[in-house]
């Protein structure tokens, strides 16, 4: 396969196709068209930018596409297709909860996204110690600063402070989170399809860095 470039509109086309068609019968006949324009590029562009997160922050990275074929085992919804491409990069660091990048190219929108999705138990611990003291301040203050550029933060998942502290602690707000994320909305999917996405892509995290660097050094 040549290099990646963009990706072509048919991938468009076939996800929103498949959202209308989401059976195994048309999925098997449409298979060729999912290979050639969804799998087999998802798969190179994952790789590219891979190696140009490892440019910006100077730590290698291992990219993730997901699978298209969802687990319908506990969901009442059987639909047995996923009609996104979503794609997962991990930096290579020695910690027990590295934050992540994240491509989401769904059928309304592409999401671009940077963060730490959920904490482990201990990691969660020592996540709390932090946001107790004055990391918890910094990164109330990141909150503001990058709703301020028009970016979407996930909200805290607790509705109260977890126990063991004081209910009202002036960092309640980070107390009452489980992870910390923070999202760029794309409504217009084109921006995939347009050439050089690698380097488009890159632009727009760059305002993603501060919660890289707050929680990845």
């Amino acid at each position: 396969m040549r290099d990646f470039d963009h990706f072509d509109p048919e991938a468009l086309r076939f996800l929103d196709d498949l959202s209308a068609n989401n059976t195994r019968e048309w999925f098997a006949a449409n298979k060729k068209t999912y290979e050639t324009q969804v799998k087999h590029p998802a798969a190179a562009f994952s790789q590219a930018l891979a190696a140009r997160l490892s440019d910006l922050v100077g730590v290698d990275h291992t990219p993730k596409v997901f699978r298209i074929h969802r687990d319908v085992r506990f969901s009442k919804d059987k639909t047995p297709y996923n009609t996104h491409v979503h794609i997962s990069f991990a930096p290579q660091l020695d910690q027990e909860a590295p934050p992540m990048w994240f491509f989401g190219l769904d059928t309304d929108k592409l999401t671009l996204g940077c963060g730490i999705f959920g904490f482990e138990k201990a990691a969660l611990d020592a996540f709390r110690t932090d946001m107790a003291g004055p990391r918890g301040a910094e990164l109330m203050q990141l909150t503001e600063a990058l709703g301020a550029k028009g970016l979407r933060v996930g909200a805290p998942a607790l509705k109260t402070v977890p126990r063991g502290y004081d209910k009202d602690h002036p960092h309640a707000e980070a107390l009452r989170r489980k992870g910390f994320s923070a999202w760029k909305d794309i409504p217009d999917r084109g921006f995939v399809t347009r050439p050089d996405l690698v380097r488009n892509c890159v632009k727009e995290f760059e305002a993603l860095l501060p919660v890289y660097r707050f929680f990845g050094g």
